[in-house]
Parts: structure tokens; sequence; C-alpha cells
């Protein structure tokens, strides 16, 4: 991608009314653009971090059988009558046509995919299944904050699966709790995150939430650093401020991010939709259910928090938009035209600055975007015997004859 072609423009400055990290980055790099508070546009180098996150969530939970679907984000309000949540849930956002209010816009989908199931499960053969979406979620808010870790439209990853008992769901959720690890470890910040304890469990001791630690979280969680878990502050007291694990009393407190959740729904959405089985016998049982989430736009911005410096954004190369800038300098760009092809030629991703900039500010931009390799080709560089590649991370560069680059990126 040429750069003087994107359809994005870089800022010098942060947006006045956006406080934290993430939003002030994303907006100044041209990743994402605010239309109104907790609610973005994704520009597209934006998009193209987002869809990178989205793969590889996708990958993990069709590794663990789940199936894609797609559900619509506008509900009946009868279906979020028969859970109770009509009224209940504060943060539901509903619309209609005319002067009643008679439809829901989905903040979850468990008044979808229960009564959705119903029609395709009959007996004990047809289970287990799981099935999940990306979809629109809208919830209402009062105070959009955060940058993109706190919105008011967003989308999900939600997983939803269906046992014929608690065995079986905990097996199930087991193996999901392994594939969330394995999403965050190859995004990025898998050191950075935990298998957190949390309140909450409609049919167990625990919920559990995945939580990446970063200042610029809003929830306290207690570290127990020997076991890469911790536990939430709402049940820190019910656990006697030790590990659930080792029983280690020394925990660290912090700051951390919820980028994933995980429960055990028992029958809390299968009663209400009389969603049953048949057994072996022919007898009807309630369909047990779990639950399983991950925003990917919410994790594209911890990500940010976590990976930054003073000068912009250092994005880990699973899910940078590009893995290589180039930045071609003189007036004379031939060279760096050539070499933009090369690497393009070997499905290198690649985002060639050919603007017609001064170089301190394609340096400046570059480093605000955040690309993990920054190529440098000039007549300097080409006099020395080659192009200068630097990490984004590391301070110094070296000359690299442009052979030994492409066999190296």
């Amino acid at each position: 991608m040429k750069q003087s072609q994107l359809f994005s423009k870089t800022n010098k400055v942060a947006p006045k009314d956006e406080e934290s990290i993430n939003a002030q980055l994303l907006i100044r790099g041209g990743y994402v653009d605010k239309l109104m508070a907790g609610t973005y546009s994704y520009l597209p180098l934006g998009w193209r971090t987002y869809k990178k996150l989205e793969e590889i969530i996708r990958e993990e939970i069709n590794a663990v059988d789940g199936q894609e679907i797609f559900m619509p984000s506008m509900h009946p309000k009868e279906n979020w009558e028969k859970t109770g949540r009509w009224d209940g849930l504060d943060v539901l956002v509903k619309v209609g046509l005319g002067e009643e209010r008679n439809m829901a816009l989905a903040p979850t989908h468990e008044e979808v995919v229960a009564p959705l199931a119903k029609k395709i499960v009959e007996s004990y053969k047809d289970l287990p299944k799981a099935v999940y979406h990306f979809q629109n979620k809208f919830r209402g808010e009062k105070r959009a904050k955060s940058g993109i870790l706190r919105l008011r439209e967003f989308i999900m990853k939600d997983l939803y699966s269906f046992h014929v008992d608690q065995t079986d769901l905990d097996a199930y959720y087991d193996r999901v709790a392994q594939a969330y690890k394995n999403i965050f470890e190859r995004a990025g910040i898998g050191a950075q995150t935990y298998f957190t304890y949390a309140s909450g469990g409609t049919f167990a001791k625990y919920s559990h939430e995945f939580q990446a630690e970063t200042e610029a979280g809003e929830d306290t969680i207690y570290v127990c650093d020997a076991c890469h878990i911790a536990i939430n502050k709402e049940i820190i007291e019910d656990l006697e401020h030790k590990c659930p694990l080792c029983g280690n009393a020394s925990l660290r407190e912090t700051k951390a991010v919820e980028v994933g959740n995980i429960f055990k729904l028992g029958t809390k959405y299968s009663t209400p939709f009389n969603l049953t089985y048949k057994d072996q016998n022919g007898e009807e049982k309630p369909i047990i259910m779990g639950c399983y989430g991950i925003g990917p736009q919410r994790l594209m911005g911890t990500i940010v928090e976590i990976f930054h410096d003073d000068k912009g954004i250092l994005w880990p190369e699973a899910v940078a938009p590009f893995r290589v800038h180039l930045i071609g300098l003189g007036k004379d760009l031939s060279a760096a035209e050539e070499l933009y092809q090369k690497l393009v030629t070997e499905k290198i991703e690649v985002l060639f600055d050919d603007r017609e900039v001064s170089a301190g500010e394609k340096f400046a931009d570059a480093d605000l975007l955040g690309l993990p390799y920054r190529i440098i080709i000039s007549e300097k560089s080409l006099a020395a015997g080659g192009v200068e590649l630097k990490k984004r991370n590391e301070k110094d560069s070296q000359i690299v004859k442009i052979e030994e680059l492409l066999g190296g990126l």
C-alpha cells in the first residue's frame, strides 16, 4: 500500500476530548475516527489490525469445534421479556417502528441463540454443539470513555455451547479457557494477561475473566505471579486474599482491562425458551449452556495501552496492519519504488511512504504508526551498500543489503 493513497491522515496533536492513550494514538495515527462518544469508524489501518485479531480469534475458536454463524442485532421485545431482561438490564438499547419501543439492539445474544438451538437440537445425539459469531453490540453506557476500551457500539465475538450435563460443559469450558490463552499469546499480550477468578457464575462458584495488566484499566486485580493467575477485587475476600491454586498470600495488586470472559450459564437461558433434549430413555432434559466473549476492538485498544512509547504505537508483529514501513527519501524515489515492488512480490506486507513531505515528517509518522520494521532507502543508504533497517522497538539501525533484507523479513 502506498501511503499517498491511504484513506487516512495523521495528526500531530491529540484530540482535546480524549484522555486515554489508545484513543489519542489511534486517532492521531489515522487508525480510527470518532463519530461521537463511544462510537468510532475504523479506517484502513485500524481495520487491517482489527481483521488480524478477528482471524486469530476465529482460528482458535474453530480449533475447539466452534461453528461460525451470524445472528441479527435487532431482536423482538418478547424474547427479552421471557428472560426478564427487557426491564432488568439497564444498558439495553430499545428501539421501535413508530411510537412503540418493541425491539432491542443486542448487547448480547442469549435471547436469540437459545430459541435458535431449540429448532436444531432434539436429542442427546445432537449434543454437544458450539456456535459463535462476530456481530455488532449496543450498550447504553451512560459514560462512554477510555477510547475503544468502553464503547456504546462495538463488535463482540460471542461463543455459545450446548451440553447434556455439567460434566460435559466443564470439559468444554476448560478447552475454551485454553483457546483464550492461545489468543492472547498470539496477539502479543500473553505475558500481561491473567486468567482471573471473578464472581457472577450462575451455576458455578466462580466465573472467569481474562484481565490484561495496564494502568489504563478500570478493574483492580490481585495477581499471583507464581501461578500467573489473578483474582478480581469483587471476590478477593471469599478467597481470603490467597491464590486458589498455590495458597500464596503475597498477591500483587494492580490495574487491568478485561479482555475476555467465560461463564457457565447452566439452564438460565434454556429454561425460558424450553430448550431441552431427549436422553437415551426418551426423557426431556434441560440443555446446559456456556457462553464465552471477546471484544476484538477492546483487545486492540488494550494492545496500544500496553505497547507504546512517547512517540507512538509499538504493534506486536502478529497484529500490525503492515509488517514493514518503507520510507523513500530524496527527490528520486525510483529505487524505493523498485524495492516496494519486490516486497509486494515476496508477499511481505508493506506500507510505502511515497509522499512528498519532509524526512522529519516521515520519521515522526513512522514512529506514530508503529509498524514492526522500518526500511529507509536513500542515496546515503545506497552509497553505504544497501538500505537502513530498524525495528520499531529498538534504538539502533543497521545497513542491510537488499538481497539479505528480502530473505530476513
